[in-house]
Protein backbone atom coordinates (compact mmCIF):
# COMPACT_ATOMS: atom_id res chain seq x y z
CA UNK A 1 0.00 0.00 0.00
CA UNK A 2 1.28 3.66 -0.79
CA UNK A 3 1.78 5.97 1.45
CA UNK A 4 -1.24 8.77 1.38
CA UNK A 5 -0.60 12.34 1.33
CA UNK A 6 -2.27 12.21 3.96
CA UNK A 7 -0.26 10.14 5.63
CA UNK A 8 2.91 12.15 4.91
CA UNK A 9 1.68 15.46 6.41
CA UNK A 10 1.03 13.93 10.11
CA UNK A 11 4.69 12.28 9.49
CA UNK A 12 6.53 15.15 9.15
CA UNK A 13 4.45 17.10 11.34
CA UNK A 14 4.96 14.66 14.18
CA UNK A 15 8.95 14.50 13.29
CA UNK A 16 8.37 18.52 12.81
CA UNK A 17 7.32 18.40 16.43
CA UNK A 18 9.87 20.42 19.21
CA UNK A 19 11.66 17.83 20.83
CA UNK A 20 10.91 15.03 18.27
CA UNK A 21 13.39 11.99 19.37
CA UNK A 22 13.77 8.26 18.51
CA UNK A 23 10.44 7.69 20.45
CA UNK A 24 8.86 8.99 17.75
CA UNK A 25 10.38 6.22 15.62
CA UNK A 26 8.25 4.17 18.04
CA UNK A 27 4.50 6.33 17.57
CA UNK A 28 5.06 6.20 13.54
CA UNK A 29 4.91 2.36 13.45
CA UNK A 30 2.29 2.24 15.66
CA UNK A 31 0.46 5.31 14.07
CA UNK A 32 1.03 3.79 10.46
CA UNK A 33 1.85 -0.36 10.35
CA UNK A 34 0.65 -0.74 7.42
CA UNK A 35 4.10 1.44 5.86
CA UNK A 36 7.75 -0.64 5.88
CA UNK A 37 9.64 1.50 8.77
CA UNK A 38 13.62 1.39 8.83
CA UNK A 39 15.62 3.50 11.96
CA UNK A 40 19.36 4.47 10.77
CA UNK A 41 22.22 6.72 11.25
CA UNK A 42 21.79 9.15 8.85
CA UNK A 43 25.47 8.68 7.91
CA UNK A 44 24.06 5.24 7.06
CA UNK A 45 22.35 6.80 3.60
CA UNK A 46 24.07 8.08 0.77
CA UNK A 47 20.36 9.30 -0.63
CA UNK A 48 19.90 13.09 -0.64
CA UNK A 49 16.74 12.59 2.65
CA UNK A 50 13.13 13.58 0.53
CA UNK A 51 13.10 15.54 4.13
CA UNK A 52 15.03 16.92 6.53
CA UNK A 53 14.23 18.01 10.18
CA UNK A 54 16.21 18.80 13.07
CA UNK A 55 16.99 15.24 14.36
CA UNK A 56 15.98 13.25 11.38
CA UNK A 57 16.30 12.67 8.19
CA UNK A 58 13.41 10.95 6.07
CA UNK A 59 13.74 9.08 3.34
CA UNK A 60 11.01 7.25 1.31
CA UNK A 61 11.37 3.59 0.61
CA UNK A 62 10.11 1.85 -2.64
CA UNK A 63 9.16 -2.01 -2.46
CA UNK A 64 7.09 -2.64 -5.41
CA UNK A 65 9.56 -4.12 -8.13
CA UNK A 66 11.72 -7.05 -6.70
CA UNK A 67 14.45 -4.90 -5.49
CA UNK A 68 13.61 -1.96 -2.49
CA UNK A 69 14.89 1.39 -3.65
CA UNK A 70 14.86 4.88 -2.13
CA UNK A 71 12.50 7.21 -4.11
CA UNK A 72 11.22 10.64 -3.83
CA UNK A 73 7.71 10.34 -5.91
CA UNK A 74 5.61 9.54 -2.37
CA UNK A 75 3.21 7.94 -4.98
CA UNK A 76 5.59 5.22 -5.03
CA UNK A 77 6.34 5.27 -1.53
CA UNK A 78 5.73 2.16 0.61
CA UNK A 79 7.46 2.93 3.78
CA UNK A 80 9.99 5.15 5.45
CA UNK A 81 13.69 4.94 6.49
CA UNK A 82 14.13 7.53 9.49
CA UNK A 83 18.00 8.28 9.35
CA UNK A 84 18.75 9.83 12.69
CA UNK A 85 20.85 12.73 12.78
CA UNK A 86 23.85 13.60 14.89
CA UNK A 87 23.05 17.66 16.22
CA UNK A 88 24.10 18.74 19.14
CA UNK A 89 22.02 20.10 21.97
Amino acid sequence: MALTAEELIEIERLLAADGAEMGSFVELRRRFPQLAWVSCDASDVADQPFRQFLRFDLHLIDASDHCVQITADPTRATGIVLAKRNVGR
